[in-house]
């Protein structure tokens, strides 16, 4: 009867008569439909003559379906020029093999691993036991009565309780996130940073780090033409940035980082890239992640100083990914906030150049994803844009709840007094210890193939080697009509079950190949897949040759 009422009304609208009845401008009834002559002659006038019309359109269509309205050429040209990498081609590959191989579908592996993405507790990782006793408590007050869970735990559950509608983690929470959260975060960055104030109100909790990238690059975009806001990103970056980019119809600035050099950032790349791109577009947002996605390297305390003074002359917006802030497992590097420098570099600094800075659940040696936690701080914005702010992330009504719960232990974890401090720091010392034994091998065993090459995996948890193709490979790519990274994963997916992403997918200079593999596999299985990769790369190399 529905499809017959949508036929009746396309019938109608053919005849004319929708004008008559749905027309914006009112018609006198003395010239609409009511004085129509009955077209057939019938009895039952108009409206019957209509109803066979609309019978007779129905059994002409006879079950087509009619055009759509939302096709490739009708939908936003701007979504369709979003890519995402990290999910892209080759990961649907990959759920096309694993379906093959629960199909009985024989193959030279018995399994697909995917080293695609940063997922840790996907990779095996254990969660945190502290975190998910909070955010158990949360979930089901009635459990705070439990003799089993700790104390300390259910002081923090009952916090966050408190601080919700209705005392329950079901209810919206302000925009900005839970304040007490907000007030624990605040403590996190002074206590992280020796003592630099945070003010609870420059917090915003968050669905994970992308939201509040994604927010604040909403409200940075404006302009025509040559007016258009450009935004610098590293080479390689996250796609993330270009998705955000290419979303907002913004205009992508690359800079380059320095392979032979460890995938440093030098402010003279930074330069090239600026002057080049004001001759097109009003580059104002410079976007910097430390440590790197998908490059690994961490940034000394010079470079970020020189990055600062840098947007500082050049009057430029400054977005810090920091995300990965706890992974650090080269013995000469250490992690220093952007804030933290700003504000030791004095108030000249400190009180003008804009930042937002920006960490997540998801990395550190949590790993909680699906939780979608994180929070962004955002230094010296303008008064009436800070309501301009609250305003856009207001539409989404507020970040997942159980996410800022999460946040919370991420940022108010256990004391040394506590009774729960002893089993969550040993869990967060495996867990990071861990990930720089992983790191060092994968960059050992990388190290000893011909045709690859690995820099140090200074921090993250990714590796980036360069694969050197040989022309035959590079053709044959050609000729399947892909990049010759792309062609090379895709081999190595077919031949070995291994999913890893094609450096095109984060950007690289023009000659140059890679891929992102990430190292958060169990130890054994990380070796056995390493082995895989490097035995696969010798016989890529001979066939190609």
């Amino acid at each position: 009867m529905h499809r017959f009422h949508v036929f009746a009304r396309q019938a109608v609208a053919s005849l004319g008569s929708a004008a008559d009845v749905n027309c914006c401008t009112r018609r006198p009834l003395s010239s609409g439909l009511a004085r129509r002559p009955p077209s057939g002659g019938g009895q039952g006038g108009p409206g019957l003559s209509t109803v066979a019309e609309a019978q007779a359109a129905v059994s002409e269509a006879n079950g087509k379906s009619r055009q759509k309205i939302l096709t490739p050429q009708s939908m936003n040209p701007q979504v369709k020029a979003v890519e995402y990498a990290v999910r892209g081609p080759i990961v649907l590959k990959a759920g096309e093999i694993e379906r093959e191989l629960q199909s009985g579908i024989k193959k030279p592996f018995s399994e697909v691993i995917k080293a695609n993405i940063g997922d840790a507790h996907a990779m095996g990782q254990q969660p945190i036991t502290f975190l998910r006793q909070v955010v158990a408590l949360c979930t089901y007050p009635d459990l705070l009565d439990n003799p089993h869970f700790p104390k300390d735990a259910k002081k923090r559950a009952l916090r966050i309780l408190q601080g919700c509608g209705g005392q329950s983690l079901g209810s919206y929470t302000a925009s900005q996130g839970i304040n007490c959260i907000r007030e624990d975060v605040a403590r996190f960055i002074e206590q992280r940073d020796g003592g630099v104030p945070a003010d609870p109100d420059n917090i915003y909790l968050t669905t994970g780090a992308t939201d509040g990238i994604t927010s604040i690059m909403k409200i940075l975009v404006s302009g025509w033409g040559k007016s258009r806001t450009g935004v610098m990103i590293p080479i390689p970056q996250y796609p993330l940035y270009s998705a955000a980019i290419s979303e907002l119809d913004a205009v992508q600035v690359n800079y380059y980082l320095d392979e032979d050099n460890c995938w440093a950032l030098d402010v003279k790349e930074l330069r090239r890239a600026l002057n080049r791109a004001r001759e097109y577009c009003n580059p104002n947002v410079l976007c910097i992640i430390n440590p790197g996605n998908p490059t690994g390297q961490v940034q000394n305390r010079r470079c970020i100083e020189e990055v600062i003074h840098f947007a500082w002359e050049e009057k430029l917006f400054l977005l810090a990914d920091e995300v990965y802030q706890e992974n650090i497992y080269a013995e000469d590097c250490q992690f220093h906030s952007f804030k933290k420098v700003l504000y030791e570099m004095g108030p000249e600094y400190f009180n003008n150049v804009e930042l937002a800075s920006f960490h997540s659940t998801s990395k550190g040696y949590m790993g909680e994803c699906g939780y979608r936690g994180g929070y962004m701080e955002v230094l010296n914005l303008h008064p009436e844009i800070k309501g301009q702010l609250v305003k856009i992330l207001s539409v989404r009504l507020c970040s997942p709840v159980s996410g800022q719960a999460a946040t919370d232990v991420m940022v108010n974890p256990p004391t040394p007094e506590e009774e729960s401090y002893e089993q969550f720091i040993r869990e967060k010392n495996t867990v990071l210890g861990t990930l720089g034994k992983k790191a060092r091998l994968t960059e050992e065993l990388f190290s000893k193939v011909p045709g690859l090459q690995c820099n140090p995996l200074q921090g993250a948890m990714y590796a980036f080697p360069r694969i050197f193709l040989p022309p035959n490979a590079i053709e044959a790519a050609k000729d399947h009509g892909m990049a010759a990274d792309m062609f090379y994963c895709m081999k190595l997916l077919e031949e070995t079950g291994i999913c890893v992403v094609p450096g095109s997918g984060f950007g690289q200079r023009e000659g140059t190949y890679h891929f992102r593999m990430t190292i958060l596999p169990p130890a054994e299985k990380l070796k056995t897949l390493l082995e895989k990769v490097n035995a696969f790369h010798m016989r890529f190399l001979e066939e190609y040759a």
